[in-house]
């Protein structure tokens, strides 16, 4: 009789947590160290929080005999990325009241304070929720802050992906009142019923699961990097359902060919009143069948890839009790932004601005965080943080348009992302000197690599050519990398493996071309390959798809392919 598989020591965490409380609330109150128990640094992410410290100066500490820097990362929560002028105001006072004084705009449309220590969490959440936001579920084994295309020129459609995303959030949002009982001062509930999860389960999920919503033909939320998503059908200006995509996802494990990217599949169809209903039953079935054994194998990227698109398929028909409807035709172009001004058909006007790795901050030479605040005291209609990190001023009134446009000129942000097609094609995780996970630099050293690559695109002709470049500093893919064309993944300190031939529109996958690339050399690298594509390129020729057809990589849309088929050169 063979033993049952033992469960990741995490699922005994959240059995033992009851409802994700654990001892969090006894270690906020414990005023001799700055960190927190470990069960509860697993706990916490549920709340929106991770536990880090300052990597850059471990060592100094370390010889002291002091305790490390240890700091918070708290998430914000926004739910298809739309703020209000005065949230944007009190995400700026928070992250200079308690914060390292800079803002995040990362990935999945949500705010991130770095910086925030032990003594200030509990009043910091409570301050985002006194706003109307929160950081529950922002992190942890649970769905997190659903995406949406932004679409500030088709507003009826934005609006009802917005709702939808929202709808969705919400519904999937934990049952526990653990969150307000710990952060909220709610009261506790004393009953001799037990506390339930209806979606989830007193175990939640095997994994984070992610969700986004997209509007054709932008894919600028990648819907092939998340657990689940809905492309929306737009007939005559009107969403009539959604297509539904699942399995997608980024992370991987260096030396590990088990774990692997993976694009979605296109399963189905729903109409507009099925899709919360459908986003429910994705969650259950990944619930139930997700892998509770390795946590490496555990996202239902893996669920599926071992079983079939057609198995999962049939499954969700059978907690969905109908099923889903064929697959309606759909074409993505692009995942990137349109920057500058777009004009709206009701009147109003919308300014999408680059942001160099979503970093909202002020340097002597650029003050976009006093602009941004400026901005906001005068702006009547709403802020969109983008997937790729960067932010529209949304709805602009015609009577604060020109007062804002001042702003825009006076602090120049007209000026940003000018400099290339490379440099407002670009995403970037944190990665250093705070995240626990990197082994490299991303967005501290990500626009030095462009700001030198800009000079070999000039050279070929190309500057103003868009070409999507990623850069993170661990390969668990926060910023997309291997949906890029050029992608740059953290291998071990100073040394990057390159990835090349990724999708311009998200659809493919990209290959290794060099591993453990020593950060000196990334220009030297790429700098030939990029005078070829100038010189060589069909019309209308993506970067990703001619380094495919040239030979320098070969094309990868099968997740367990990624690591597979490598050029021969590719370790040189």
């Amino acid at each position: 009789m063979s033993e049952e598989p033992k469960l990741h020591p995490n699922e005994g965490i959240k059995t033992r947590s009851n409802y994700l409380r654990g001892t969090i609330a006894e270690g906020l109150a414990d005023l001799s160290t700055g960190q927190l128990a470990t069960d509860d640094l697993q706990l916490i992410k549920f709340h929106g929080s991770y536990q880090q410290d300052d990597r850059d100066i471990r060592a100094e500490r370390r010889a002291k005999k002091l305790e490390k820097a240890y700091s918070f990362m708290i998430r914000i929560r926004v739910p298809g990325g739309v703020a209000t002028p005065k949230q944007w105001l009190e995400t700026d006072r928070m992250a200079h009241q308690y914060a390292n004084g800079t803002i995040k705009l990362t990935t999945r449309q949500a705010f991130q304070f770095h910086g925030i220590i032990k003594t200030n969490l509990k009043q910091t959440i409570k301050e985002i929720n006194e706003v109307a936001m929160d950081t529950i579920a922002a992190c942890g084994d649970v769905n997190r802050n659903v995406m949406c295309n932004p679409n500030p020129f088709q507003s009826q459609v934005h609006a009802d992906v917005l709702k939808l995303s929202q709808d969705i959030s919400d519904h999937l949002t934990p049952a526990t009142r653990a969150y307000h009982e710990i952060w909220l001062d709610g009261e506790k509930i004393e009953s001799s019923e037990e506390e339930v999860e209806p979606i989830y389960g007193k175990t939640y999920l095997p994994r984070k699961f992610k969700i986004a919503v997209a509007v054709p033909p932008s894919n600028d939320v990648d819907i092939h990097a998340n657990d689940l998503s809905f492309i929306a059908i737009v007939e005559n200006g009107q969403i009539i359902g959604y297509n539904i995509a699942v399995g997608g996802g980024m992370g991987m494990t260096h030396g590990a060919d088990d774990t692997f990217p993976r694009i979605a599949d296109i399963i189905g169809f729903c109409t507009p009143e099925q899709a919360v209903d459908v986003a429910e039953k994705v969650v259950m079935v990944q619930r139930d069948n997700g892998n509770r054994v390795e946590r490496k194998h555990a996202r239902l990227k893996y669920t599926i890839n071992d079983r079939s698109a057609e198995w999962f398929l049939a499954e969700l028909n059978k907690y969905l009790g109908y099923d889903l409807q064929p697959v309606r035709d759909y074409t993505f172009e692009t995942n990137g932004d349109r920057f500058g001004w777009v004009y709206g058909a009701d009147g109003r006007s919308h300014y999408t601005l680059f942001v160099q790795g979503g970093r909202v901050l002020d340097t002597p030479d650029y003050k976009l965080m006093t602009a941004l605040r400026e901005i906001a005291k005068v702006h009547d209609g709403d802020f969109r943080l983008t997937a790729n990190q960067n932010l529209i001023i949304a709805n602009i009134s015609s009577w604060s348009r020109a007062e804002i446009e001042r702003l825009i000129k006076h602090y120049g942000l007209d000026k940003a992302g000018l400099e290339s097609g490379l440099r407002r094609s670009s995403i970037a995780c944190v990665a250093l000197p705070t995240c626990s996970l990197a082994l490299t630099e991303a967005e501290r050293y990500l626009p030095t690599v462009i700001t030198e690559l800009e000079e070999v695109l000039e050279e070929a002709g190309i500057r103003h050519d868009d070409i999507v470049i990623r850069m993170t500093g661990c390969p668990n893919g926060c910023g997309r990398p291997f949906l890029a064309e050029i992608g740059f993944v953290g291998r071990a300190p100073g040394k990057y493996n390159v990835y090349l031939g990724g999708g311009f529109a998200g659809d493919r996958l990209s290959k290794l071309y060099r591993e453990a690339h020593p950060e000196d050399q990334l220009v030297e690298l790429l700098t030939p390959i990029i005078k070829d594509y100038a010189a060589n390129r069909e019309e209308g020729e993506k970067f990703g798809n001619f380094v495919i057809r040239a030979g320098y990589v070969e094309a990868t849309t099968n997740g367990p392919d990624f690591h597979l088929n490598i050029k021969p050169d590719a370790f040189a």
